[in-house]
């Protein structure tokens, strides 16, 4: 059972001014071949999974910017970690589902 919900809201300064799109679309791409359920929303993505595991992820995402050229990166990051009872994305949004 996963333990942590993680949302990330990641900023490049991208090289030239350029559009940061195609950043956030690799640290997104990062996300899904990493294998954990996500969710993607047009201001941040949530991760499930075990906490050491999402923060390498977000290690990755961030590193992964550097390697596009990005000189730095600002990562917003959210935490929800419940190590007895568990953390779910459908257990805390279901009564909001039609």
């Amino acid at each position: 059972m996963a333990n942590a919900l993680v949302s990330i809201q990641i900023l490049p300064k991208t090289p030239n001014g350029e559009d940061v799109i195609p950043y956030v679309d690799r640290a997104i791409e990062v996300i899904q071949q990493s294998g954990v359920k996500h969710l993607v929303g047009p201001l941040e993505t949530t991760m499930e999974g075990d906490l050491p595991e999402l923060l390498q992820i977000v290690q990755r995402m961030n590193e992964e910017m550097i390697a596009l050229g990005a000189p730095n990166v600002i990562s917003q990051v959210k935490i929800y970690f419940n190590p007895t009872g568990g953390a779910s994305m459908d257990r805390l949004t279901e009564k909001y589902r039609p």
